[in-house]
């Protein structure tokens, strides 16, 4: 194959490659059905109520030396 010959080729597979950006992509899944896809063992932690708990303790003990950026002491009171 000559150079002239890799050319054309390259022209039309640049060309190919450009058409395809032009077309429109749908998501196969509308916004009204992605709660079915969020199914609770799906996350990442097991018990949300507890880690959420220990992570306002943590807050709280971090607070007073800007550990977590949560404002408040290190009483736990707010």
């Amino acid at each position: 194959m000559n150079v002239r010959g890799f050319a054309r080729y390259l022209l039309l597979f640049c060309v190919l490659v450009g058409t395809t950006g032009c077309s429109g992509i749908e998501p196969w899944v509308k916004p009204y059905e992605r709660d079915r896809l969020a199914d609770p063992i799906m996350a990442l932690d097991g018990d949300p109520v507890s880690s959420a708990y220990i992570q306002h303790v943590y807050e709280a003990r971090e607070g007073a030396r800007g550990g977590e950026g949560a404002a408040g002491g290190g009483c736990g009171c707010n």
